[in-house]
This record gives C-alpha cells, sequence and structure tokens, in this order.
C-alpha cells in the first residue's frame, strides 16, 4: 500500500503573543521571533500513516509537503518517525496560497509520485483552520473522500475508518484509493522519535519539485490563488477601562454594579 502524508509547516500555536506579527501589506503572518512547528493535525496523520502500516506489515508512506525552504524540517520529522520518503515542493513566492491553490498543488505532486491508496491530511491547520484541503485534493483526485478520522483498520482488501461525529461516531467501511483527513484521539498522539532515528532523517534524501516541474498554473498559485483572497489582517486592539463602583454600603454597591453591567451589556 502507498500511504502520502501532507504535511503543513505553521508557526507555533504556542508562542507568546508578543511574538506575533502580521504583515499588513501581504495580508498575512509572519514569523518574527516564534518558531515553526508541524502542525498538530499533520502529526496525528503522520501517526495514523504510521500504525496502519505496523497493521498491514507492508507499505510506503511518504510525507509530501508545499512550502518554503524552512519546511524541509516537518518533513525530517516525519522521516524520524519513520516515513520512507519524503517529498518537498518549494514554494518559491506564493504568498498566502488559499486552500484550493494548495490542493492543485498537492494533487499535481500526488500524480507525479505515482499510484496511491491512501492520502492522509490533518483535519484543518492550525493557523487560519480552514479545513478544505482534504476535500479538495479528493476532489480534484477523483478518489471518495472521508473526513474526521481517528483511527484505521484493514480488512478483506477494505479500509475500515472511525470518524469523529458530534453525537459520537462512525464506522465508515471504503475501498482504496482514498482521500481522508485526520483529527487528534488518544490513540493517535504522534510519537517521539528516537535519536537515532533523527541522526539517520538528516541523511535521507528528500525529492524536491518546483511549481514549474508540476505543470500547475504557476501565475495563479504565486498570486495566492483564485478560491477566495483575505480582504484584511490584523491583531486585535485591546481596550481595557477601568471603573469603580462607589455606595454608601455594600448593598449600594451590588445595585450599582449590577446596573453598570447591564448598560454595558447592552450596548454591545
Amino acid at each position: 500500500m502507498n500511504i502520502v502524508v501532507c504535511l503543513k509547516q505553521i508557526l507555533d500555536p504556542l508562542a507568546p503573543a508578543r511574538e506575533f506579527r502580521v504583515d499588513n501589506e501581504k495580508k498575512e503572518a509572519v514569523r518574527g521571533a516564534a518558531s515553526l512547528v508541524t502542525n498538530i493535525f499533520c502529526e496525528n496523520a503522520i501517526e495514523t500513516a504510521l500504525q496502519t502500516k505496523e497493521k498491514l506489515g507492508a507499505a510506503k508512506i511518504t510525507a509530501l509537503t508545499f512550502g518554503a525552504a524552512d519546511a524541509e524540517d516537518s518533513l525530517r520529522k516525519a522521516l524520524a518517525m519513520k516515513a520512507d520518503a519524503a517529498t518537498h515542493v518549494m514554494n518559491d513566492g506564493a504568498t498566502n496560497p488559499d486552500p484550493l491553490a494548495v490542493a492543485q498543488v498537492l494533487t499535481a505532486a500526488i500524480q507525479k509520485l505515482g499510484a496511491f491508496d491512501l492520502v492522509l491530511t490533518g483535519r484543518e491547520s492550525g493557523d487560519w483552520g480552514v479545513g478544505q484541503t482534504g476535500a479538495l485534493l479528493a476532489e480534484l483526485l477523483n478518489t471518495p473522500y472521508v473526513g474526521f478520522v481517528d483511527s484505521i483498520e484493514s480488512a478483506d482488501g477494505k479500509l475500515k475508518l472511525k470518524r469523529q461525529t458530534d453525537n459520537g461516531f462512525e464506522l465508515v467501511e471504503a475501498t482504496p484509493p482514498l482521500v481522508v483527513s485526520i483529527t487528534n484521539d488518544e490513540h493517535n498522539v504522534p510519537r517521539i522519535p528516537k535519536t537515532r532515528d533523527v541522526m539517520m532523517s538528516v541523511r535521507t534524501p528528500i525529492t524536491k519539485f518546483t511549481l514549474e516541474d508540476l505543470g500547475v498554473d504557476v501565475a495563479t498559485i504565486r498570486a495566492g490563488g483564485d478560491y477566495y483572497a483575505v480582504a484584511d489582517l490584523s491583531i486585535p486592539v485591546k481596550d481595557v477601562q477601568c471603573e469603580f463602583v462607589t455606595g454608601d454600603s455594600l448593598e449600594q454597591k451590588v445595585e450599582q454594579l449590577a446596573q453598570r453591567i447591564l448598560e454595558v451589556t447592552r450596548a454591545l
């Protein structure tokens, strides 16, 4: 079985707010002093792929990303977790590409890699949280799609997927090829790579493609795509005001406080 896991590198969501910066012209977050990490749901996807391989006994896992040079770090981590191969589509200028543009690039890369049985993505990214790339990939690859999956089993040539819903979970049976978005669960917590595997991952060659190599609409991709555009992006301005409630007695203070709360909430 050939499994492709799509990864995204993002700004660390746990970085202090003071380190967050916005490029007002490009309408995107910039790194500043914040560190870059692999999107956690993408790490859940890698872990699910590894567990699926362990259950099957034979499978090839390829980690795939579309990003700048720094995104190689996410691929190295996937290799350290024991992915078999890695492919990096170089983003050499696309500003904040929308989900469709990303899906078009990943689709072209997957098709260039050859036949696949399973494509895994994270359910959403930890920066924009749009959660559409997996479904768009399935549409472009003309394959079935199952979302919010937290575990995969295999039996009699079919895959049995457990997906989370608002009311519990569903069990879905499907035949590959298939695109699946992975959500987090206690059963797919990303494993911690061993020191030896981390060292070995540095030596593993990574396949690299440019946008021109993939034959995509380079101009549209570099412009960010035409699916949607970000109208504005800004850091919220905090307006803190302090008022003191006065009164001759505790009862008067409570009454005035309650009245002031009503006035403020009605004005919102």
